[in-house]
């Protein structure tokens, strides 16, 4: 709520300056200013970074291999395949030694864009985990606010540091096993490693993609669930297990390559133009007005 206020505030003070006004109002506006669900079917609708969620399913805050994390932000709402991955995942953990598994963002009541710093998480099928092992599963509500996860990271993210263990890449391959999961996000230096200590089948490696920022965390994005007509998949991974890929990422992380040149004359390059609803599925429109 409160940075619902804060985006209102933004908006009136870039009109009082003179700034640009939008004719509609933006899509993250509308579905953060969303408590609860939409009283209708589970569905994702659209794609994971330009869609929404109908009929969203709460994560519960606490569970007997689990805990959901920073509450305050009310993003433990997912499609049910997505709940049903992560309880699943959090008793895999427990036997892989693990006391369970913290939970950060999944998706908002509604789905739809976040205010913040998530692009995806829109259709409830994208849910962070965090990289902590937890020492407990009876925090209060006041320390999953304050808690924090732990960086996996060394050296820019070109490899993993001294607080990466085996169970870490076991949680990760249970993971990627699960026929239902897309794809698995994580650092550079974290798919290198897995790539090396990896034994026997190798295909699960296929889902585990290197990017940015996924130090003390791992995102994982289902498939759309089978039976929804109006989810958009993301297209499959390429062929092979990516660690080639992984280890040019890495080289590029300890030798970066000289900067392209810059064009004087080129046109600066435009902001990224935030959503409004006609960009978005047209059901998201009855989801959003939904009681």
């Amino acid at each position: 709520m409160i940075r619902f206020l804060l985006a209102i505030i933004g908006i009136g003070i870039g009109a009082g300056l003179g700034g640009p006004v939008a004719a509609d109002p933006l899509a993250k506006v509308l579905f953060s200013a969303k408590e609860t669900p939409s009283d209708q079917k589970s569905r994702a609708l659209g794609g994971y970074a330009k869609g929404c969620l109908a009929g969203a399913v709460a994560l519960p805050e606490t569970g007997p291999t689990w805990q959901a994390m920073r509450l305050s932000r009310n993003r433990n709402w997912g499609h049910p395949e997505l709940i049903d991955f992560i309880q699943t995942l959090s008793r895999k953990a427990v036997d892989i030694g693990w006391n369970g598994i913290y939970v950060g963002d999944l998706s908002q009541p509604r789905g739809g864009p976040m205010i913040g710093d998530h692009r995806s998480h829109q259709i409830g099928l994208d849910t962070d985990i965090w990289m902590l092992p937890p020492g407990r599963l009876d925090l209060s509500l006041a320390e999953r606010e304050n808690i924090s996860s732990i960086s996996m990271r060394r050296a820019k993210g070109a490899y993993v540091n001294d607080k990466w263990t085996p169970q870490h890449q076991a949680i990760l391959k249970a993971a990627a096993e699960d026929e239902r999961v897309a794809r698995i996000f994580v650092f550079p230096g974290a798919k290198v490693q897995m790539c090396k200590d990896a034994k026997g089948d190798r295909r699960w490696l296929r889902k585990i993609r290197p990017w940015w920022g996924h130090y003390a965390h791992f995102h994982v994005r289902l498939k759309c669930p089978k039976g929804s007509p109006g989810c958009v998949d993301q297209a499959p991974p390429p062929p092979g297990d990516g660690c080639e890929a992984a280890e040019e990422w890495v080289r590029d992380i300890l030798n970066p390559p000289p900067p392209k040149p810059v064009d004087p004359n080129a046109p600066p390059p435009k902001p990224r133009r935030e959503y409004v609803m006609a960009d978005l599925p047209r059901q998201c429109t009855k989801v959003l007005s939904s009681e």
